[in-house]
């Protein structure tokens, strides 16, 4: 008895399933001050994993900091956050992806749980919703700003994620390797998010705390440039994801303007039996056409979309699911 109750634990431990390869994503510019406390923290709270830090063509002394302070240093020469996003996704192979801002901003002592949920859960996105008191840590623009667009997207999409413009994620492989990257720059997390919510994958957020730069470091975010970049990135991903409404609220209104430059004629000529405005009847006529061409233009793209979903979800279901031992609590 005592013999099989041996191989029966042996038997467990060998199905039992290994620690995830654990990898940290620093992308960074111009971070000399704040760099050696990220990746200090980080190999702090996650002992087990390697930090990479992703250097994006810095002026000062950022790559012998990172150097110093024990990180795997590497460099993406296309400027642009959204462009050492998909180098770091491209080039990193692992299980769980941890990826943070190096601006030393958000609070690593998080990352285990943020880790444990997506692990416990099988998720794939959990997203470190940011709170601070520190009014100099979220200015009152960019938390309006945040709230305005993630609210757009959350009505778009789907209502699944409070901080869409967080700059700390965690990913699953397969989240990571099935990601298209297509941004350039900062609006790279509305692309995450839209990428998760279309393709249904189960994701998690766990509140994380949010401080000031430290003294000496300097951000690169403009309130009203970025922001109207996130917009466009916005709009740009509804058409291209949800092409039919687009298109039929372009041929809505474009109805509806014929419609009311025609109205003036129609009545003109129900009084007379003459057209004295032809160019006007001209403009309606091809305003008119042009609406039902949009409209043509949604149906077509909603097909082709419907095609690049599945082939999207094909590659993402391709990848094995997280399915990991983490160490006891």
């Amino acid at each position: 008895m005592q013999r099989l109750d041996a191989l029966a634990d042996h038997a467990w431990d060998g199905a039992r399933p290994p620690a995830p390869r654990i990898a940290v994503l620093v992308p960074c510019y111009n971070e000399e001050v704040a760099i050696p406390r990220v990746v200090a923290a980080f190999r702090n709270a996650l002992p087990e994993a390697t930090v990479f830090v992703y250097d994006n063509n810095s002026r000062d002394r950022t790559r012998e900091a990172a150097l110093a302070a024990g990180a795997v240093l590497r460099t993406e020469r296309l400027q642009g956050k959204g462009h050492v996003v998909r180098r770091m996704l491209a080039d990193i192979e692992a299980d769980v992806y941890v990826l943070v801002d190096g601006d030393d901003t958000y609070d690593a002592a998080a990352a285990p749980a943020m880790i444990r949920l997506m692990l416990d859960e099988r998720l794939d996105m959990v997203t470190g919703t940011r709170v601070t008191d520190a009014a100099a840590a979220y200015r009152p623009g960019h938390r309006l700003g945040n709230a305005v667009l993630t609210g757009v997207v959350r009505l778009i999409f789907g209502n699944r994620i409070s901080d869409m413009l967080s700059g700390y994620r965690v990913f699953s492989r397969r989240f990571a390797k099935s990601f298209p990257a297509l941004a350039a720059g900062f609006e790279t997390e509305t692309e995450f998010t839209v990428h998760a919510l279309e393709l249904s994958m189960p994701v998690g957020e766990v509140v994380t705390a949010y401080r000031e730069r430290p003294p000496g470091s300097m951000s690169k975010l403009n309130t009203w440039k970025d922001g109207f970049r996130i917009l466009r990135t916005i709009a740009l991903l509804v058409r291209r994801e949800r092409p039919l409404p687009f298109f039929a609220l372009l041929a809505l209104a474009l109805a509806l303007l014929s419609l009311g430059i025609a109205i003036p004629v129609f009545q003109t000529f129900l009084a007379t039996g003459l057209v004295p405005r032809l160019p006007t009847a001209v403009l309606s006529t091809g305003l008119m056409l042009l609406a039902f061409l949009s409209l043509a233009c949604g149906l077509i793209l909603d097909t082709v979309t419907r095609g690049r979903m599945e082939a999207k979800r094909m590659a993402y279901l391709a990848i094995p699911a997280p399915d990991f031992a983490l160490p006891p609590r």
